[in-house]
């Protein structure tokens, strides 16, 4: 079994996995459910922020940093899809190509394929095949910052939320989503004019959340290095927060349940696209010819789904 090659270590195979769970093949989904008791140690790190941000370079550095202290690292990559692909339209060995002969790394670059929250139920797959294969760490970048690209927060134990001097009004910045739910606010290009100042802003809007944990602002300048050490420091301080009041679990708990929720999203599309091509044919045909309508239609298909047949026009 493919699961149990993973589980002893065999890197080809956790990466025919992989991208067997990138395409939807039933059989990586059976898979991946044998390896689901063995995952769960993991500490899950979320970087997310506007494109531009620097994300990418900062990942690389907390790489750097993670394994010179003997860690050993995951990191998912989410892309932007092609639209004549479907796939990453970035590449992880472009990116990332000083870490690929590391056998203590592993770097997958995934296309959201659509994904609403930027993560594909295939992001969700890997990131349980990376903490079976005993990762100390997982590191997922996501796209950017956006109405429906904050899914990072459902994936992640620790939040880091990166930002530039240079980026959008000060307004904006606070009132995105992420500033609620954020663990660790980066400034990255901190050699930028207005890094204090926005500092200063993040510091004082923070104080005013209500949380156990107090969130923290770290200044970096990804490029050459400086600040990522300190920004390792505070993550491994927020997930000994959480191990200390018993949280450590809550993020494991969010990434089953969006797992299970991306499942169903999966199999039902499947389902449908099968009565589309089947027994609902003559009702999309009636839409099409203007004798029903959508939502009516669409009424009648969920009767279908529900084992009763669809009360088409005379």
């Amino acid at each position: 079994m493919v699961a149990e090659k993973v589980l002893e270590g065999d890197l080809k195979a956790a990466s025919h996995l992989m991208r067997a769970l990138e395409e939807g093949e039933e059989w990586a989904f059976r898979e991946l459910s044998r390896l689901l008791p063995y995952a769960g140690r993991a500490h899950v790190v979320g970087i997310t922020g506007p494109p531009g941000a620097g994300k990418s370079t900062l990942l690389d550095r907390l790489i750097e940093v993670l394994r010179g202290r003997g860690k050993e690292v995951g990191a998912i990559l989410v892309d932007p899809t092609s639209p004549f692909t479907g796939g990453a339209i970035l590449g992880d060995r472009v990116r990332m190509q000083r870490h690929s002969s590391d056998p203590g790394v592993f770097i997958r670059s995934l296309a959201t394929r659509g994904a609403m929250g930027g993560l594909s139920l295939s992001a969700w797959g890997i990131l349980e095949v990376m903490d079976a294969m005993g990762k100390d760490y997982i590191l997922l970048e996501t796209i950017g910052v956006g109405q429906d690209e904050i899914d990072a927060h459902h994936a992640a134990d620790t939040e880091v939320v990166v930002l530039t001097p240079a980026q959008g009004d000060d307004l904006q910045m606070l009132k995105a989503g992420l500033f609620e739910t954020g663990h660790i606010f980066v400034i990255n290009k901190a050699d930028m004019e207005g890094a204090e100042r926005i500092r200063g802003l993040l510091e004082a809007a923070l104080k005013m959340r209500q949380d156990r944990w107090s969130p923290s602002v770290v200044l970096t300048q990804a490029q050459r290095g400086e600040g990522v050490t300190e920004l390792l420091d505070r993550i491994e301080h927020h997930r000994a927060f959480l191990e200390r009041e018993g949280l450590k679990g809550e993020g494991r708990r969010r990434r089953l349940k969006r797992g299970f929720e991306k499942i169903l999203e999966h199999l039902l599309k499947g389902e449908i696209q099968r009565l589309l091509e089947g027994e609902l044919m003559k009702l999309r045909e009636e839409v099409e010819e203007g004798k029903i309508d959508p939502w009516a239609a669409a009424e009648e298909a969920l009767k279908v789904l529900k084992g009763h047949p669809p009360d088409l026009p005379a």
